[in-house]
């Protein structure tokens, strides 16, 4: 096995390492940016666009948002959220699961309920103007 390896390494050439390094790096530093981010302090919790409630992450809770649809469940539990359940039809918030990083949000579409993870410093998902 490591005579084959042995022979495979004479093919590569000074462009292939360059390009193994760089990849390498960019998947470290994309991981350290986006695996590593900070987790979150508050949850913010919008219904149809304006904000329905902001609390601590600290203390396990469960809140249920009228929306359109009817009730969607949220649940704060160890430093982190999720939707319990919701009457939209693709259930794609619910199967979304736990959020606890800063700047991760969750959005019920159909019953215009969003939820969003916030730290210390606002981090933009995509900025518009």
């Amino acid at each position: 096995m490591w005579d084959k390896l042995r022979d495979n390494i004479k093919f590569i050439q000074l462009g292939d390492g360059l390009i193994l390094l760089i990849s390498l790096g960019l998947v470290v530093s994309l991981t350290a940016h986006y695996w590593l981010a900070p987790a979150g302090e508050k949850i913010i919790i919008k219904r149809g666009g304006e904000l329905f409630l902001t609390a601590s992450l600290m203390h396990p809770f469960t809140v249920a948002i009228p929306g359109p649809l009817g009730l969607t469940q949220v649940e704060v539990y160890h430093q982190r959220a999720r939707v319990v359940s919701d009457p939209s039809p693709r259930q794609l918030c619910v199967h979304q699961g736990w959020i606890s990083r800063a700047g991760e949000v969750a959005i019920c579409l159909p019953n215009q309920v969003s939820i969003e993870i916030a730290g210390t410093t606002r981090h933009y998902d995509s900025l518009n103007y």
